[in-house]
């Protein structure tokens, strides 16, 4: 068996990588048809124009999908290892998960709403994405910390918030190089504003913007590497508990042959 067929790590492997080939498509497309300029674009520029965007929003869409997915295990993963007195620890997972999955809503509201065409409601998704989404960081980092020593060691909640440290600071620069660009720019739509030359106002802001905004994609996609490891202990199984013998809605079809009740399968595990 394949280290990725172990458990349920296929699921952040696959987030990763199918996120990492999400942006590096939609900027090779957008690049070879002189949509944006080479060095170091916004990623949401690279998905702006057709065809780039309309292979940029579905893939984005599967993305949020799979951090759905992948977020739903750890915080089942976390609730079946914490015993029923830690209550905070118990909030605590609940809080990530809906902070998880408001971020990956966010993630399909970037995808949906390109900057070009609704300016204000790609910020909101933006914001849900990155910034909600560092508070799940920060969140799973503080849950790392309350779970180790009995449950694992220091040294992934050391990773994690590293990780996590990486990230604010990325927020942080994306935000202030953005306030001084758009400062430096009045009355000019930066929003529509694809093609930077070298040297113009509000250019040095831009490409710190740009490059703490791919600082920030690559954090998250590093935090989720930091769930394989847990996620080849976790299995999911579904199991089908049969109502009826039949599915006809009619008395008439009734049947009295006893029913299999207890009949389970694999739903996601290492035999994939």
């Amino acid at each position: 068996m394949w280290w990725f067929q172990q458990g349920l790590c296929i699921l952040p492997v696959a987030l990763v990588l199918w996120t990492a080939a999400t942006f590096i498509f939609a900027y090779i497309t957008a690049v070879l048809l002189k949509h944006v300029d080479p060095l170091v674009p916004y990623i949401s520029d690279t998905g702006t124009v057709a065809p780039e965007r309309c292979v940029f929003g579905i893939m984005l869409d599967i993305s949020a999908y799979l951090g759905i997915a992948t977020m739903y295990v750890r915080y089942k993963q976390v609730q079946a290892l914490t015993v029923e007195e830690e209550s905070k620890l118990h909030k605590l997972n609940l809080v990530g998960l809906v902070l998880g999955w408001t971020s990956s809503f966010g993630m399909c509201i970037v995808a949906n709403f390109q900057k070009t065409t609704l300016f204000s409601m790609h910020l909101v998704g933006a914001i849900l994405t990155f910034g909600v989404g560092a508070l799940y960081i920060l969140v799973q980092t503080l849950v790392s910390l309350c779970m180790q020593p009995h449950v694992h060691g220091k040294s992934i909640f050391w990773v994690r918030l590293s990780i996590g440290v990486w990230t604010f600071a990325s927020i942080i620069s994306m935000f202030v190089s953005s306030v001084i660009m758009y400062s430096s720019l009045p009355g000019v739509d930066v929003a529509h504003k694809l093609h930077w030359i070298p040297g113009e106002t509000g250019y040095i802001p831009h490409i710190i913007s740009t490059i703490s905004e791919w600082s920030l994609a690559l954090s998250f996609v590093s935090f989720f590497l930091t769930y394989i490891r847990d996620f080849q202990k976790v299995t999911l199984r579904a199991e089908v508990d049969l109502q009826s013998n039949h599915l006809y809605d009619s008395p008439h079809y009734s049947i009295t042959a006893q029913v299999n009740q207890s009949e389970t399968s694999p739903l996601m595990a290492g035999g994939i």
